[in-house]
């Protein structure tokens, strides 16, 4: 007689709809529902013999940006707040923030000297200069002495 082992779940048949609607009703809406936060894409790629580091900060302004080298990691940092009061009302504001921090670990032979950055269009590219590797050494195949 063989012995079966199947894994038991609590929350399979659990069913988080029913229970928010059970305890807020149908005038609740559901938090997180189909929410997805806009990330910006930040690109990291090599060309002509430099590490190119593109950030997509729409609505960033360049006093918002920080772009510093830390122990080797370059970092992007974009902060921005807003706010935003009525005058004709008493006590209403409007608030909103949005913010983007990156690390990247920088290879050894960047010049960390001679990091260049630019804001274009809502775009941070950073320019990262790296040393040329070395040449490879060519070894020479020497004749076989024969030793008798």
């Amino acid at each position: 007689m063989a012995n079966s082992l199947t894994r038991f779940d609590p929350f399979a048949d659990f069913d988080f709809d029913s229970l928010h609607k059970q305890f807020f009703g149908n005038d609740w809406p559901m938090p997180f529902r189909g929410v997805t936060l806009p990330m910006p894409t930040t690109d990291v790629y090599e060309k002509d013999n430099q590490l190119v580091v593109e950030a997509h900060l729409a609505n960033f302004d360049e006093k918002d940006v920080d772009v510093h080298v830390e122990n080797g990691v370059l970092v992007i940092q974009a902060q921005k707040h807003e706010r935003d009061e009525d005058k004709d009302k008493k006590f209403v504001v409007r608030e909103s923030a949005s913010s983007l921090y990156r690390r990247i670990l920088l290879p050894k032979r960047a010049d960390t000297d001679k990091i260049e950055a630019h804001l274009d269009d809502g775009v941070l590219k950073v320019t990262v200069p790296l040393t040329p590797l070395p040449e490879p050494k060519k070894i020479a195949i020497l004749p076989r002495s024969d030793k008798k």
